[in-house]
């Protein structure tokens, strides 16, 4: 469970970044396969498509901050998904990155250390709780 004040925090910025999802999604992707070009295999759906599924889940998680129970069956799921994707333990390492990078770029200087520290505490909760599927 995250506290109320980040659940704030990364409610407030995700309504921001909601504006630009399009952006948002492009600039996960480029980042992540910048990290590591091999997860690139995993997506062979058409990317745009991808990133709208990308934001659509994120804004689900972040409208349940406060209730992770009504998702737990959902996002428990989405990990299972993800082992027959492939997808490792180490993946999560590097979607994390990829994801602050796209989180930063599109928030700009409204990116403080306290809005990072909320999105890290929102992915970890989230990622917990795929990783359990594995």
């Amino acid at each position: 469970m995250m506290s109320p004040q980040n659940i704030e925090k990364v409610t407030v910025s995700f309504g921001r970044l909601a504006l630009s999802k399009a952006k948002v999604a492009e600039d996960f992707y480029k980042r992540l396969f910048e990290i590591d070009p091999s997860l690139r295999k995993l997506f062979k759906s058409d990317m745009k498509a991808q990133g709208e599924k990308l934001m659509m889940t994120i804004s689900i998680a972040v409208s349940n901050l406060k209730n992770p129970d009504a998702i737990r069956n959902t996002v428990v799921n989405l990990g299972k998904r993800h082992v027959t994707y492939g997808v490792t333990k180490k993946d999560y390492q590097t979607v994390a990155t990829a994801l602050l990078f796209a989180v930063e770029k599109n928030l700009g200087d409204a990116f403080t250390p306290d809005i990072k520290a909320a999105w890290v505490e929102m992915y970890t909760v989230v990622a917990g709780m795929m990783q359990e599927a594995a």
